[in-house]
């Protein structure tokens, strides 16, 4: 497959290797704060509220490319954006960026923590998860501080353990699934709809890849029709997987259960602990661990890239040795010091990213797009619904913030 980050197109590059760029990196250690903040609504409203999150998340990225249609082939989000909508817009932009960045790296410190943790709590060795967390970062920065080609290697390696893992977990999860407690048959008059606010930030979280727009831009060229192809397959793949997921995890934990699930933290280890409690089968067991280490390596190598690579840029850092020191020191140093100071914050920093990410991957790209059609047209390309489907972006990025805030000010109701 061609490097999606080379300046010039790919000679008839595959849909499916764009697909794979998209799906793989929504489709990480995010899935497992999924069935932990939708114990509250359950599973057809957390279905609903999925397939609605794609849906906005699938045309924000679509409305993004519609912008950046109209700019050379490796104009980055920040040219598109200052030009667009001004320096300020710029800015607030770039902080958000920056932010979820940051954030993502500490919710996969604490997350690496959990899961070294959990996995040699079952070799009988008690090991700290903020240490396992800091020990687990430095590794990832010595690979990302050696080259962008280590952790491509690195991350094919793990992605391929991790898609193997995958299937053989869920196919074991799947088989013990239980009707009664996917359709919570058990509660009498159950309340759904008060926590779906609850929810949302953290549906948008998981389908974060608009970062990924302009890299499709350099493998594939001016070619909205494949790039389209490419945003509406990967975003697929991801939806079903974590459909997939939801079905596993809630055919198998009664919604009760998952209150001390979340009254722990909600962290990776303490999900993946009930779910081999439930199952009682060794050999899942282990797979479903060996699954959720690959699954956090895979997010926390893609994420802390991004912002080594972002960080370098703002900063005007150069590529020598030293100076990607410097660069990995500014990125793993603040959330290191967060993992260690505050380790089960895994589920707390996803919700404040799909806050940050409300801006940059939600209200700025349909901004984007409206500007666009100002000052342009779509001589390229245009995506379907006009002004109204704007509006509805929009608002699905205004109601996901405000249901952020409203949470952090324990306004909303929480399952409990």
């Amino acid at each position: 497959m061609a490097d999606p980050h080379s300046q010039h197109p790919a000679k008839n590059p595959s849909l499916l290797g764009g697909a794979m760029i998209i799906g793989g990196t929504i489709f990480g250690a995010g899935m497992f704060s999924l069935p932990v903040v939708m114990a509250g609504v359950w599973f057809y409203w957390a279905l609903a509220a999925l397939i609605f999150t794609w849906f906005c998340m699938l045309h924000s990225g679509l409305m993004l490319l519609e912008a950046n249609l109209n700019y050379r082939i490796g104009a980055s989000f920040s040219t598109i954006t200052k030009d667009l909508l001004g320096n300020g817009w710029n800015i607030l932009n770039g902080i958000t960026v920056a932010f979820v960045l940051y954030i993502l790296t500490y919710a996969y410190i604490s997350g690496s923590g959990a899961v070294i943790h959990h996995t040699l709590g079952k070799m009988g060795v008690d090991f700290s998860p903020g240490l396992g967390g800091t020990l687990f970062a430095l590794m990832v920065a010595f690979i990302v501080w050696l080259s962008t080609k280590a952790v491509s290697r690195m991350t094919t390696i793990v992605l391929g353990a991790k898609v193997l893992t995958f299937f053989m977990t869920f196919g074991g999860l799947l088989g013990h699934v239980e009707p009664v407690k996917l359709f919570n048959l058990n509660e009498s008059n159950p309340s759904y709809l008060p926590y779906l606010l609850m929810a949302l930030p953290f549906c948008l979280t998981s389908f974060g890849y608009h970062g990924n727009v302009p890299s499709l831009m350099k493998y594939y060229g001016k070619d909205p029709k494949r790039i389209r192809s490419c945003l509406l397959l990967g975003t697929l793949m991801a939806l079903v997987l974590y459909i997939i997921w939801l079905v596993s995890t809630m055919g198998n934990i009664a919604r009760p259960d998952f209150i001390p699930i979340a009254e722990q933290g909600g962290n990776i280890d303490v999900l993946v602990a009930a779910l081999g409690s439930v199952l009682n089968s060794a050999s899942l067991d282990l797979m479903l661990t060996i699954f959720s280490n690959f699954a956090v390596a895979s997010s926390f190598l893609g994420v802390t890239l991004g912002l080594f690579d972002y960080l370098a840029d703002l900063l005007n850092i150069d590529d020598s040795p030293v100076g990607r020191f410097k660069t990995a020191l500014i990125t793993f140093l603040p959330p290191m010091i967060g993992g260690l100071l505050y380790p089960n914050g895994f589920i707390h920093a996803i919700g404040f990213a799909g806050l940050a990410a409300t801006v940059w991957a939600v209200i700025v790209p349909a901004l984007l797009a409206h500007a666009s059609r100002k000052r342009f047209g779509s001589p390229h390309y245009r995506v379907w619904g006009g002004t109204p489907l704007i509006v509805v972006v929009v608002l699905f990025g205004l109601v996901n913030a405000a249901a952020h805030i409203l949470a952090k000010l324990n306004v909303l109701p929480v399952y409990q």
